[in-house]
């Protein structure tokens, strides 16, 4: 079994990791061949997958929320609908916040198992990639890289964590996990790891984060979809090949 430091699970560490440069990315020395082997598998079907977001460390990430926070970056409902930051009161901005971004230290992108992928060779002259549901949908920009990724990414040992709605974090069809390590790093995941990284960060709306953080734990970071079978056994193969 991998196993990783707190460090590692809470985005303050790049020991684990391997910098790419085609396509450029950071991913987790032992998901490098797996996810250049489902590249190289999307390219035959005219598919250019490549990673608009890998690892992303905690600072990364605290950037992120602290700027939703603030309403200096979009902030959106559960529904994608656009929300003002600033006439919410803390505890209903951290809500808000967590449907589509994770606490710093609580992000999968930490671990270097996890990927945001879109297909380039679809994408329009002109056109930035938003990374939203209706981009994956049948009429979407993206929607036969959906399609495919819906056949083909177990058999490279990846699977998509939110594909349906938990009462979490809202689906995500851009987000592939590698199968084996991201379980891994979520078994050795625990509230400790998160309030040491925490600790002396300058999060914003921290008393609310302080006391829902064991609720933010079980219903953002714990509930996600199960990865299937056959990208478990895929994912073991490949490693023990």
């Amino acid at each position: 079994m991998v196993l990783f430091s707190n460090s590692e699970l809470t985005g303050r560490s790049r020991g684990h990791l391997i910098e790419l440069a085609d396509p450029p990315c950071l991913l987790h020395r032992d998901v490098v061949a797996p996810f250049l082997a489902l590249r190289a598998a999307a390219r035959l079907a005219d598919i250019d997958l490549v990673p608009v977001s890998s690892f992303r460390d905690f600072d990364r990430q605290l950037a992120i929320w602290n700027g939703k926070a603030s309403g200096e970056r979009e902030l959106r409902d559960s529904d994608g609908q656009l929300m003002d930051a600033l006439a919410l009161d803390d505890d209903a901005r951290v809500a808000a916040i967590l449907h589509w971004s994770a606490l710093p230290g609580a992000s999968r992108h930490h671990w270097g198992t996890d990927l945001d992928v879109i297909d380039a060779a679809a994408v329009p002259p002109g056109y930035r990639p938003q990374l939203v549901a209706e981009e994956y949908a049948p009429d979407g920009v993206f929607a036969r890289l959906n399609d495919w990724l819906e056949v083909h990414a177990a058999r490279f040992g990846f699977y998509r964590p939110y594909a349906t709605r938990r009462g979490g974090v809202q689906p995500e069809p851009w987000h592939l996990s590698h199968a084996q390590l991201a379980q891994a790093a979520l078994a050795q995941y625990s509230a400790d790891a998160l309030r040491e990284a925490l600790q002396a960060a300058p999060v914003a709306a921290r008393a609310a984060i302080d006391r829902r953080l064991p609720e933010i734990l079980a219903r953002y970071v714990l509930n996600v979809d199960a990865p299937p079978l056959d990208a478990l056994n895929a994912a073991v193969a490949a490693r023990l090949a």
